[in-house]
């Protein structure tokens, strides 16, 4: 029967999830007792088929794999769960993988690369910085959501004045464009506004420049 070695359920002063996967296990001890030590919550397992049949995420979270497993080697790992849309850092620990692999690896988003033996400061800065990548994507994602939600609301027309705001047309402009009275674009302009839990011109321009971030657009 396999074991699998978890830490207790995350709690607020938790550094963030590992999810360990190395069939050596003394290594696999090793490691998970430091990471734990330090605060994170810690997963560990001897085989990425355990993992996968186990593997349930608290956000944010890291995974760090042995390459060279039997049955599935790391990499491969990766691409199943790119195949089930599971997205999160991945950490490769290896000290016979070849350049084929390695490559795979990066190639498929591999957040890093260590090569055995690593130094204890080396696994920490790497963890530390994927768990800092993935908490800054989540969040991202949060504000992204809301945003599309937000968006969702403005009517064709809102949406009109928004785009035209952005690119800093002024209210007679909007009404000549839209060819509206003045009056009926500053009621769209405040309506469009409201929505979107704006006060100023200003905060329009940054929350354009979001979206356009993530979306590849100018503007709405």
């Amino acid at each position: 029967m396999n074991e699998i070695k978890q830490n207790p359920p995350l709690t607020q002063a938790c550094l963030g999830q590992v999810f360990l996967v190395e069939d050596d296990t003394d290594l696999r001890d090793s490691i998970r007792e430091m990471l734990t030590f330090v605060g994170y919550h810690v997963s560990a397992y001897p085989s990425a088929s355990v993992f996968l049949d186990d593997f349930h995420a608290d956000s944010p979270a890291v995974l760090v794999t042995d390459v060279r497993m039997p049955e599935m080697t790391g990499v491969e790992l990766q691409a199943e769960l790119i195949q089930r849309g599971i997205n999160m850092p991945i950490i490769f620990i290896s000290g016979q993988s070849t350049i084929n692999q390695s490559i795979t690896a990066m190639k498929q988003g591999a957040f890093d690369f260590l090569t055995k033996p690593f130094r204890r400061e080396q696994l920490l800065s790497v963890i530390a910085k994927a768990i800092a990548y993935e908490n800054e994507r989540i969040t991202a994602s949060r504000i992204q959501a809301e945003l599309e939600v937000k968006l969702a609301s403005l009517s064709p027309r809102e949406r009109q004045v928004f785009s035209l705001l952005a690119k800093g047309y002024s209210n007679s402009e909007l009404s000549e464009t839209l060819g509206i009275a003045i009056s009926t674009a500053k009621e769209y302009k405040a309506d469009m506004m409201s929505k979107l839990g704006l006060t100023g011109l200003s905060e329009l321009m940054a929350l354009n420049a979001v979206i356009a971030q993530g979306s590849g657009k100018h503007d709405v």
